[in-house]
């Protein structure tokens, strides 16, 4: 349904409300939270650190992966070249998706048991921003040559990889709640850096009054929802 009936319209919409999601649900729950705990806040820093370097050289070794294959170019490839490269990327989505739907389970399993609340906003923060994500996902791996059951179903198997990271958060974490904060640390880092270095400049390309009070509200609406939910804490 997003994907082909609702693309256009709700694929914008969701960015921007995944920003006020993601950045409210950081810097006013998951980080104090994880901060009020006895972990020692040089560790939980340094934590929150290395989570921006990591997420930073995810991303650049993704850019470097696709830099290596551009459809049209301008340069000769043999027949079956651009074929080849768009299936490869297809199939290597699945798995770098897979990998972090795996520990997106893992996050909220985190956030559930520092509190319930920070779980149900760490969970909708995940949603938020995994909307517009598979979208991308579904549309890569039709370009790479898979029907859109294909696709659709693959998507979906790497979708239920979340489930087992919850699954297995759930049955270790209780073992290992000294963790917890820097789980909660990591995960306030990937929801940062994914908001502020992909999803606010892909709004700021967007530079008319039009377009631009619609995102400065869905992010207030973000921000809302997620006091909303945790008000009661």
């Amino acid at each position: 349904m997003f994907s082909f009936a609702l693309l256009a319209k709700m694929v914008e919409r969701m960015v921007s409300l995944s920003v006020g999601i993601m950045l409210s649900t950081s810097l006013l729950h998951a980080l104090p939270e994880a901060f009020e705990s006895n972990a020692d806040p040089r560790s939980l820093f340094a934590t929150l650190l290395g989570g921006l370097l990591a997420f930073f050289m995810l991303e650049k070794l993704a850019i470097l992966r696709h830099s290596h294959h551009h459809e049209g170019d301008g340069h000769h490839h043999a027949h079956g070249h651009d074929a080849r490269e768009a299936g490869k990327s297809g199939w290597m989505i699945l798995v770098g998706d897979g990998m972090h739907n795996f520990t997106d389970g893992i996050l909220i399993a985190a956030a559930f048991f520092a509190n319930p609340e920070l779980g149900l906003v760490t969970a909708l923060a995940i949603i938020a921003h995994e909307i517009p994500q598979e979208i991308g996902d579904f549309i890569v791996l039709l370009n790479a040559g898979f029907s859109r059951t294909r696709a659709y179903v693959f998507n979906l198997l790497c979708s239920l990889m979340a489930v087992a990271g919850g699954l297995i958060g759930y049955y270790t974490l209780d073992q290992a709640s000294g963790l917890i904060p820097y789980v909660l640390v990591f995960a306030s880092s990937g929801f940062l850096y994914i908001a502020v270095s992909d999803l606010m400049p892909q709004m700021q390309r967007r530079a008319t009054v039009r377009e631009s009070v619609p995102q400065v509200l869905l992010i207030g609406a973000g921000v809302l929802i997620v006091l909303f939910l945790t008000s009661a804490h």
